[in-house]
């Protein structure tokens, strides 16, 4: 009889919490600390920490009150639609560069499409910290 109490504490739920706009954020606004709040509810596919959002970048308008999940926000973009960047093909010993146009805004880890200046092929990359595109091959830092 002396488990049942330990029992009840170990079943209490845990206090949750939901990370939501302090007020109306634009997309392709970076988020500072005073721009999310916290409130102690629990809301499944929410951010639960506002450290999880703060320096990155809204992807879609974020509404003031409203919860705020993973996809709504990413890392700054980097690299913007229609800029000339560097596409490198790296495998072994083996690199290619290229210039390419990107075809939508991105950030460090984002994929995205450009477009190779001297043969017009489209291909998926995925956006370096230094501003360059890679490409198949092998993956490589950076």
């Amino acid at each position: 009889m002396r488990l049942a109490p330990l029992l009840l504490f170990l079943a209490w739920p845990a206090a949750a919490e939901t990370v939501v706009a302090a007020r109306t954020i634009r997309a392709q606004a970076i988020i500072t600390p005073a721009d999310v709040t916290v409130i102690d509810k629990s809301i499944p596919g929410t951010l639960s920490l506002a450290a999880e959002a703060v320096g990155l970048e809204a992807r879609v308008m974020l509404y003031s009150g409203r919860p705020i999940r993973p996809g709504d926000i990413g890392p700054p973009a980097i690299i913007e639609r229609n800029q000339i960047v560097t596409l490198i093909y790296r495998s072994g010993p083996l690199t290619i560069a290229a210039e390419a146009r990107a075809m939508a805004r991105a950030g460090v880890g984002d994929a995205v499409r450009v477009m190779n200046l001297a043969s017009r092929t489209t291909v998926t990359g995925i956006v370096r910290a230094d501003g360059t595109v890679s490409v198949g091959g092998t993956e490589f830092p950076g």
